[in-house]
């Protein structure tokens, strides 16, 4: 069974084609704001074929022969104690060659042994330093792949799942059914608010914050089957970063005082990733950027990060055996003192 899952897919043909509205958008914007850079990311984002994913193994239902038949095909383990942070209970394999595995089916009353995902949206979580028994929002969180991943770290005394769009409602309780034991289910809660009112919802409730806002998905906006739809996203995009604000002030006022929040994005803007925290953090007297540059330094050997101008942001951008990102993330802590 095992093994038959470690074979690779044959190769299929794309269903979508690159959206040229899209991807001449992103020349413009990404040539000035990557550089010299861009040329290595547009040629792995435009080519599916390169893109990495990553195995994170399921601590409730752990695959012990999977783990054996995962080194055996060469795949090492991420970070590898590298980062201050990482707790052993968190297990990701990847392959420096771009081969997926298959996904398990989500089958009732089962467990799924591993989830695939992007290795750099595991940053993100880590940069969270999730402890056990702390209280922990994760603001917009379906599909779910970081709030599983913050459950693969520690066991939170409270864990609040939000998402506001119904349809990925259910994909995010699906995930947490999938991977969850029921045990665990009960300390977490599952809401359907808008981020933007959960500050006033439950004001400084929460030790960690997670806000993995919805953003201009680089990826997925480069394959938009529809020319007109994509035409109008793009004149909607530069409306995210006022949203992205929205999100990150309410994350701020549900933040207990000492608390940490992570901001995160699967995109290069600057517009959405830079400048909505240079924005946050001159707004606020209370909110104090957190260094995250050893992380940087700790992860080189398996991420390419691109220049931020900000020491508590860092940019995963995709590069040539290390197809990972795009993957933005600040980290910030509420003081004390208002």
């Amino acid at each position: 069974m095992v093994l038959t899952l470690l074979k690779a897919k044959p190769e299929r043909k794309l269903a979508k084609q690159i959206c040229k509205v899209v991807l001449d958008h992103f020349e413009k914007q990404y040539s000035k704001e990557l550089g010299d850079a861009w040329n290595t990311v547009r040629d792995i984002l435009t080519s599916p074929s390169c893109w990495q994913y990553a195995v994170l193994l399921n601590r409730f239902n752990y695959p012990f022969e999977l783990e054996k038949n995962l080194h055996l095909k060469g795949y090492h383990s991420l970070f590898q104690g590298s980062l201050p942070y990482y707790p052993q209970s968190m297990k990701c394999y990847l392959s420096r060659t771009p081969h997926r595995m298959p996904s398990e089916r989500h089958q009732i009353g089962n467990l799924k042994q591993y989830y695939l995902l992007n290795a750099a949206s595991l940053l993100p979580v880590l940069a969270l330093e999730l402890r056990d028994g702390e209280k922990v929002l994760d603001l917009c969180a379906a599909p779910g792949g970081k709030s599983l991943a913050l459950l693969q770290c520690a066991y939170p005394g409270y864990l609040h799942c939000n998402e506001y769009d119904s349809l990925r409602l259910r994909w995010l309780r699906q995930t947490l059914e999938s991977f969850i034991p029921q045990p665990l289910v009960n300390v977490i809660k599952v809401s359907e608010l808008d981020g933007r009112e959960m500050g006033d919802a439950r004001p400084e409730t929460f030790d960690k914050v997670l806000v993995d806002a919805p953003c201009s998905n680089d990826r997925s906006w480069l394959f938009a089957s529809d020319s007109q739809k994509a035409a109008c996203r793009i004149s909607q995009r530069r409306n995210l970063p006022l949203l992205q604000i929205e999100l990150l002030r309410s994350a701020i006022k549900a933040l207990r005082p000492g608390g940490l929040l992570v901001y995160s994005t699967c995109t290069l803007s600057k517009a959405e990733n830079q400048d909505v925290i240079s924005e946050v953090l001159n707004s606020y007297s209370n909110i104090m950027p957190v260094d995250i540059k050893e992380m940087a330094r700790a992860c080189s050997q398996d991420f390419t990060f691109a220049p931020t101008g900000q020491e508590c942001g860092l940019l995963v951008i995709p590069d040539k055996g290390k197809a990972w990102g795009p993957m933005y993330f600040a980290k910030l802590k509420k003081s004390w003192t208002t």
